[in-house]
């Protein structure tokens, strides 16, 4: 048998062997150390390569609306409503099949089907209980911006969390109220953090005795060290300060085979999955009938101010000139 026979030989058997391979390619605005080793279950209970890009959400969004339908992204997993919520808007993003939908309540996923919420974290307070009496916490988030709360508040005004809450005020205040807010809390001498570890690290220090966060990073904190004296504090039912931020997924319209796409997503809403994200983070499962992992408000009273999760799509922009008009700054 000539050489050039053996060649021919090789490159078919490599041919068959590469079209029997399933692949999908994931773009993730959540970091590697949560989603890759869902991704290795995912492979091993189904077989299905899986690629993934990982990068801010924001950033994703923007590369994959640029790519258009020479994106090699079949599913894009966004840190928040926001950013999958820019491609559901510009018609990137197919409908997910009712059969996907209906594993989440209605309240957590796209009202015209186009992604679903995965995980959600509830906004909080969190604070130093050494330096600060409970019975004297704000019951309003509006109300951080008095004058006794003067250089005591930490927030992350360049983070994509923060961003999603303010686009959220907007939308349920109206975009004076939000910069009104942002204005107040920038004369009242907030402390900028880049996020929300350094904001639940500087609280647990005392350099600080409060802060806007999400709720789970104190859980994580307190985790590691269950002497740390931070504790959250959840605004009561119905204050937009309690509100939730869902993790979101949807598929490309683009991808050459949504079917790979749906049964990821599926599996991501599936039991395992959900209490793997619940137990990791300690956020809310958003798939029904899965519990957190730890003990949580109820979403039935926290979470409840919640907006137009579909409004973040179009509302980041904007969110960010108020950020910026305020004097607001990042570190």
């Amino acid at each position: 048998m000539t050489i050039a026979l053996l060649l021919v030989i090789s490159s078919l058997l490599a041919a068959c062997g590469s079209s029997d391979e399933e692949v999908l390619t994931v773009y993730s605005g959540r970091s590697e150390n949560l989603i890759a080793p869902l991704l290795e279950d995912f492979t091993t209970s189904t077989g299905i390569e899986v690629e993934v890009r990982y990068g801010e959400s924001a950033d994703l969004a923007l590369l994959i609306d640029e790519e258009g339908d020479r994106s090699p992204a079949d599913v894009f997993i966004s840190q928040s409503p926001g950013a999958v919520g820019f491609l559901a808007e510009r018609n990137i993003l197919r409908p997910l099949d009712s059969e996907l939908l209906d594993l989440v309540p209605r309240r957590w996923r796209n009202a015209e089907g186009m992604w679903v919420g995965v995980s959600g974290r509830v906004r909080v307070l969190v604070y130093n209980e050494d330096l600060v009496d409970e019975s004297g916490l704000p019951d309003s988030v509006f109300e951080l911006a008095d004058e006794q709360y003067r250089g005591l508040i930490g927030l992350a005004p360049g983070n994509g969390s923060f961003q999603d809450f303010v686009t959220i005020l907007r939308e349920t205040h109206g975009d004076d109220v939000a910069l009104e807010w942002l204005t107040a809390m920038n004369d009242n001498e907030a402390v900028a953090y880049a996020g929300n570890s350094a904001i639940v690290q500087a609280v647990g220090r005392g350099e600080i005795p409060m802060g806007l966060v999400n709720h789970y990073y104190n859980h994580r904190a307190l985790a590691e060290d269950p002497s740390l004296p931070s504790r959250n504090h959840y605004f009561p039912s119905g204050d937009v300060g309690s509100v939730l931020i869902a993790t979101a997924v949807g598929i490309l319209q683009s991808s050459d085979d949504s079917e790979l796409g749906a049964r990821f997503v599926s599996f991501l809403l599936g039991d395992d999955a959900q209490m793997f994200l619940a137990g990791e983070t300690f956020e809310y499962p958003l798939a029904l009938d899965v519990e957190p992992a730890v003990e949580l408000p109820s979403l039935a009273v926290v979470g409840s101010a919640l907006g137009d999760l579909d409004g973040l799509g179009g509302g980041l922009e904007r969110t960010k000139e108020l950020i910026g008009e305020s004097g607001l700054e990042a570190p």
